[in-house]
Formats: structure tokens, sequence, C-alpha cells
């Protein structure tokens, strides 16, 4: 919910598409020069955001969901998706996951299309959020696709000045653009969401999907956006998500997952367990590894391993599947002495869900030799450090045992506005990233 104050210089406006930059443009130069209060143009960056928010248009077709489509999964949200999956057996959890919206997808496959029409209120685009809105973003430009048949696209234009002092004498303001349509509609005008984009400045392209390099208005966007930011917590398939993520960062393209900056609690403390100068050298004594994560998405396991590996000099040499009730997977990597080392990932089942789907929730570093002083074991706050401990406790030598705190707030908006602030590539992210698919190209034995 937006709390900032918005003065409104346009209030929601229909026009054609070809319209759009011609009002605008006739917007500002009727600003008159007498008033008071003054409201320029931002001169920051412009940003294109996909949001289908696939998940409350399926659950408002079938009839369990009455609230606005606006991407913001509340207590309406949770309500309804409880809903649904008690009435088809699923565990209730009341959060977004891949085997519900699976189940929910399965459910509509064979309606007809004009039982696919959405009733509820669209507010895609109409609320900006309290971390974004202090951004000052020149222009944002939301892509809003809808269930149904193809009726073409809509545009809605506004502008907003957020007040960020009570005696501000000059408003600096932002350009809002909404286009609405079926996704097949809105492939057709990548080149014309591509030109809306605010020429000399930075250009941002925030997909709130899984990445798609087949889909043409994801191949238009790309090309026109010099960074690209996803959110790994969102992918149903983050294994094969992370390939095409790094096929796109070998190709040029600046990428960000939003799901890798809530690891910066997990990866600071690990980093000073090691400070003492006492543990520093038994870090190369490290060969054992148990990473405990939320079941439901492997990707912040997966990528903080690769992290730990990138910065150890790990190679991956194999993918060993266990199974259980844990989906527990070994994998082993040589060190840049060829000795083995073996990192295990397991999914725990949670009474407690959290916000994000797979959050990390467990670490033990342990090793082979009896010795070594490397024994560390890290724990979420909320679920505690019981199973690690039981599993084998760090070494007794010096062994550390840490409770590690989330950071303030996991929202992705919230993330976002930190991303908004870095330029350039996040060469610590991406060589993560290519462990990962170095892992994930392992043939999987079992």
């Amino acid at each position: 919910m937006t709390t900032t104050p918005l003065v409104a210089v346009q209030q929601p406006k229909n026009l054609s598409l070809h319209e759009i930059e011609a009002e605008l443009n006739a917007m500002w130069n009727s600003q008159s020069s007498d008033v008071a209060v003054t409201a320029t143009r931002a001169s920051t960056f412009s940003m294109i955001v996909y949001e289908p928010e696939e998940f409350q248009q399926l659950l408002a077709v079938l009839g369990f969901y009455q609230g606005a489509i606006d991407g913001t999964h509340g207590s309406e949200t949770k309500v309804a998706v409880e809903k649904a999956q008690k009435a088809y057996d699923l565990p209730i959890t009341g959060r977004v996951d891949p085997g519900t919206l699976a189940r929910l997808r399965e459910e509509i496959a064979g309606l007809p299309s004009d039982r696919l029409k959405v009733n509820n209120i669209n507010l895609r685009g109409a609320n900006l959020s309290d971390a974004i809105a202090v951004r000052n973003p020149r222009r944002i430009i939301t892509l809003s696709p809808v269930l149904g048949e193809d009726q073409g696209v809509s545009s809605v234009v506004s502008a907003y000045c957020p007040i960020q002092k009570a005696t501000s004498e000059h408003l600096i303001c932002s350009e809002y653009i909404t286009l609405t349509g079926t996704k097949a509609a809105l492939n057709h005008i990548g080149d014309l969401v591509s030109a809306l984009l605010v020429p000399d400045l930075p250009k941002f392209l925030w997909w709130k999907a899984t990445p798609n390099p087949e889909q043409e208005l994801f191949k238009r966007l790309t090309e026109a956006a010099q960074c690209i930011i996803l959110d790994s917590s969102y992918f149903s398939d983050p294994e094969a998500e992370f390939v095409k993520m790094h096929d796109l960062v070998d190709s040029g393209i600046s990428v960000a997952d939003l799901n890798w900056h809530r690891l910066l609690p997990w990866q600071e403390l690990t980093a000073e367990t090691f400070d003492p100068p006492e543990r520093r050298t038994s870090l190369s004594q490290v060969d054992r590894v148990v990473i405990d994560y939320e079941q439901g998405n492997t990707a912040q396991a997966l990528l903080f391993l690769g992290w730990l590996a990138s910065r150890l000099d790990w190679k991956p040499t194999a993918l060993i599947d266990i199974g259980g009730d844990y989906e527990i997977r070994h994998i082993k990597f040589v060190n840049s002495d060829q000795l083995e080392v073996e990192a295990e990932l397991a999914a725990i089942p949670t009474a407690d869900v959290g916000e994000i789907v797979g959050d990390l929730i467990g670490l033990r570093l342990g090793s082979t030799d009896p010795s070594a002083n490397c024994g560390t074991i890290l724990c979420s706050e909320t679920t505690g450090c019981m199973r690690l401990e039981a599993g084998g406790a760090a070494q007794a030598s010096g062994g550390y045992t840490e409770m590690v705190k989330a950071i303030n707030d996991q929202k992705a908006e919230f993330l976002l506005s930190q991303q908004l602030q870095r330029w350039g590539r996040e060469v610590l992210f991406e060589e993560s990233l290519a462990i990962v698919v170095q892992i994930l190209s392992l043939p999987l034995q079992s």
C-alpha cells in the first residue's frame, strides 16, 4: 500500500497507444510557472514492469477470489489460496507455490474462452509502493496480461508526484503507463513499448515471471533494457530457469535476481565465522556441507551453494539424487587440492511457512578431519538448529553455532528499490550462477 502523499498531475486517462507520448508532452508543456508549487518530470530512469499476476486471475476465474488484481498477495489472496487448496485436496499453506499454480492451470485448461474473463478490478500499474516511489522513476510502463479473448491492447496514462517534504515547493514527478491485453496482444506491441522508454536514461525491465527467451515480447524488451530484474522465488522450475538466466548473462545481458539478495545475511554470517585468525586457515579444510531449505523452491539453496563453491574454488563433479521425504541431493566437488568435497541439499517441510518459498533455514559446514577447526552451524531464527545439530554438530574444537536474522524486508518491492541503485553487472552473482549451471548440467545419478 502506498503511504507517501501523492499529488496528481494527470489522473488516469484512457488513450490510444499512439497518443501516449504526445499526451504526456502536452501535459508537461501546459504546466504554469506562476503557481506556488512547480512540478517537473524526474530525470532518473524508466522501467518496464511485466506483471502477469496469473495466480489472482486464476483464482478469480475459478470463483475463489473477488478482490482486485493488483499483484499484492495480502490477506484476501491468502484466504482465496487456502480455499482453492482445500477444494483440490492440496497442502493448505495459503501461499503461492508451484503445485497450487499447476493445479489451477489444470482446472481452467478445458474452459471455453468466454469463461476466462476476469471481472475483478485491475489495479496493476495503479499503485506504486513507497520503496519504489522514493527512487523518483521518470516513467514506469506496466504490462498487464489478462485471460480471455484477444480484444487488443488498452492504455491508461497518469502522472503523480510524491511529496517527500511537507514544505516542498518543487515536486519531482513520475509518469505511469499501463497497457492491458492478452499475452498474444501484448506480444505484438514490443517495439511500441520499447519506444516508450525515455532515451538517454537508464532502462530497467522488471520481469515478474519466469524468463522466456522464446517469447517475442521478452526478446524485444531485453534488447531495449540495460538490466533485466528477475526473482527466482517466483520460478516454478528454478533449475531450468537458472539455465535460461545464465544464457542471458552469457549473451552479454545484465541480469539481477532479487532472490540472490535475500541470501546476504547468510553470506555475511558465514564469512564472519571465519574472520578470527585461528579459524581463517581452516576454511580450506571444509569438505562437508549441508544446506537445509524450505521445501518448494531450490533457488536459494542452489545460489548459496554456488556462491560458496565459487569463493572456495570448488569444481562440481557429480550430482546424485538421494530422494526421500527431504528430496535430498548430494553434489560432489573437487577443491583446489584435488580433494573431494560433498554437499547435501535437503528440502525441509515446515509447518510455519515463511513469506518466500524456498527460504534457507540451515547450514552446516564441517570436515572429515576431526582436528579441523571449521565446524559451523547457522540456522534461521524461526526454525532453530535441531536437525543440523542432531545430524552432526560443529566440531567441538572451536565450533560455531549462530542464528541468522533475515533482512528486514524480503518483499520484492523493497529489494527492487535497492536494486535500482545498482549500476553495472553483479560479478559475484554471475560467478555463483555459473557454478549452479555447471552443477545442473551434470548427469543426475541415483
